[in-house]
């Protein structure tokens, strides 16, 4: 089982997603653990008797809503607790320095902080990342337009002192007004499309979903991102 924390103030609710969505097309089982404050998945994926914590399936991924450690989750899916998941990912939305220590990011497989450039992404960012008290490796992913070399100094800067261990790679993610159109049309018919998604937005989806495959899986997962764009 491997384990991905989406760390970071940005809204990536809809990127976790649909992430999630490319891998169940290639036959692996997630789970997405909503542990943000506001648990958007709440509000945007159906649920047949939602409650305070619950479970639900939605496109085929299971959706974990108000939990706050796994030992609850397995308490509710009523498992043993020394059983271990029977998932192949664990993908954690995680927006505050408690939530990483409940579910221990730091043994994560792979752990990425999400940003864009507006005030509120970074300056809530930096109060998640300033609450670290264990050094943990992340990679930064920027939803940025344009990708600015002045953009990852200022943030490197605004970020001294946290105790992060930065990949040396970042990722910019692009994303125009058209491609949230389109996510918010389809949270509305409840669907996980990528049909009229921008190519960008769809090579970002990819090239993040293929960081987290085995190298040898890479032809399995364009066969899928084939299929989920067809719609089949």
């Amino acid at each position: 089982m491997r384990t991905i924390g989406f760390i970071g103030a940005y809204d990536k609710t809809d990127l976790i997603i649909y992430i999630a969505k490319l891998l169940t097309e290639m036959n692996k089982k997630v789970m997405i653990i909503d542990a943000t404050t506001l648990q958007k998945m709440r509000y945007i994926v159906p649920a047949i008797s939602p409650s305070k914590i619950y479970v639900t399936e939605y496109e085929g991924i299971d959706i974990a809503v108000g939990f706050h450690n796994y030992e609850l989750i397995k308490e509710h899916l009523r498992m043993p607790q020394h059983a271990m998941f029977e998932y192949d990912y664990i993908f954690l939305d995680i927006d505050s320095p408690e939530e990483m220590v409940n579910f221990n990011i730091q043994s994560a497989t792979q752990n990425y902080f999400i940003t864009g450039f507006d005030v509120y992404s970074l300056k809530r960012g930096m109060e998640i990342l300033e609450g670290i008290t264990e050094a943990i490796p992340m990679k930064k992913v920027y939803f940025t337009k344009k990708a600015k070399k002045e953009e990852n100094e200022y943030f490197d800067y605004i970020s001294l002192g946290c105790k992060v261990l930065w990949n040396e790679e970042i990722i910019y993610f692009p994303f125009e007004q058209g491609d949230q159109t389109t996510l918010m049309e389809n949270q509305r018919v409840s669907k996980v499309k990528i049909k009229k998604l921008t190519q960008a937005y769809k090579d970002g989806l990819i090239y993040l979903a293929n960081e987290l495959i085995d190298p040898q899986e890479d032809s399995a997962l364009r066969r899928a991102y084939k299929q989920l764009e067809r719609g089949v």
